[in-house]
């Protein structure tokens, strides 16, 4: 039997994402001990702990690691599928056209009478980008026009979504809209990650099948054609997997960004440059860094209020930068 060349890498990164989950279980407005979490794991009867642990600590967990798996995955595939190291899940749409249906769902005041409006809405708006974009970038779908169609659906989003918060009826649902799109995982119950279930499995299936593609066309659009790669149906499975996993998440925390943009780079010269090798490691390494994240702001405490995606943007945000001098200096 021939062993996996990032078995090593993969079981490593798995180790970490193990400890740092239990860790973000141990890790609350009240610590619990090893023992403790045990405890409440196998009561037979419901105790506060085992309340906390069941309803609160495991759902949150639970979700931090379905989130950075899906944003780290996404975009390994996106990298691979425009061949640009700057792109991420937002970059196609995706992720902006969720929250403007999360939004339009707050502002309509839906969420009050039917409480998974929410989600539901941010579904919708992520599978209506998945439509568009194809449609704008034709049925070649060139990079570049790829690229250019995903500004554009990004950029009306973004401008409805201010819209939105322009013409909030009453200051209180302007301050639910912008808390939501700071992004958390605070508050999320099983339920949440029961609808998005369905969602999240098809879009991880569509994007680890690309794998195979991606590695041909990192060799050129032509060449993938005579391997016998069939580009249109490699960028649906990129475009709708993203869409469904990316949206499904962004339905739920709100939007978080740079996970995808900064976990392929650092794990990109470990597995080779590989696009296919990357997919794995970069959905655990993904899972790693978010769980990371919402330890860290656990920590802060809850009077901070620091929400999730502020945090992955401070850090993200200055990686991009260095990302954008290091092309630069590259083409020089």
């Amino acid at each position: 039997m021939t062993k996996h060349p990032d078995a090593p890498l993969i079981v490593i990164l798995s180790l970490i994402a193990i400890a740092l989950f239990l860790t973000s279980l141990m890790i609350g407005a009240a610590d619990l001990s090893i023992a403790q979490l045990i405890e409440a794991a196998f009561a037979s009867e419901k105790t506060p702990v085992s309340i906390v642990f069941w309803e609160i600590r495991v759902p949150r967990a639970l979700l931090g690691v379905i989130t950075g798996a899906t944003l780290g995955l996404s975009g390994a595939v996106l990298q691979g599928l425009l061949r640009n190291p700057l792109a991420e899940p937002g970059l196609i749409g995706v992720s902006s056209s969720a929250s403007l249906g999360a939004v339009i769902a707050i502002y309509t005041g839906l969420t009050i009478t039917m409480p998974y409006a929410l989600p539901a809405f941010a579904l919708l708006g992520a599978a209506i980008a998945a439509v568009l974009l194809p449609m704008l970038a034709g049925g070649r779908g060139q990079t570049l026009t790829l690229i250019l169609a995903g500004v554009a659906i990004s950029s009306i989003a973004t401008a409805l979504t201010s819209l939105a918060l322009n013409l909030s009826p009453n200051p209180f649902a302007a301050m639910e809209i912008v808390f939501w799109m700071l992004g958390s995982l605070n508050d999320r119950s099983m339920q949440h990650l029961y609808i998005i279930a369905p969602f999240i499995v098809v879009g991880w299936a569509l994007l680890l099948i690309t794998g195979k593609g991606l590695n041909a066309l990192s060799l050129g659009e032509e060449t993938a054609h005579t391997m016998g790669v069939s580009l249109p149906r490699l960028r649906f499975c990129a475009i709708v997997g993203t869409a469904a996993s990316v949206g499904a998440v962004t339905a739920v925390t709100g939007t978080i960004g740079f996970i995808g943009l900064i976990v392929p780079h650092l794990l990109r010269k470990m597995v080779g440059g590989e696009p296919q090798r990357l997919l794995i490691p970069s959905a655990i390494a993904g899972a790693c860094l978010l769980t990371l994240a919402d330890i860290t702001v656990k920590l802060f405490g809850p009077q901070s209020n620091l929400k999730l995606g502020v945090l992955t943007a401070i850090v993200g945000a200055p990686f991009f930068l260095w990302l954008i001098i290091k092309q630069r200096r590259a083409l020089i």
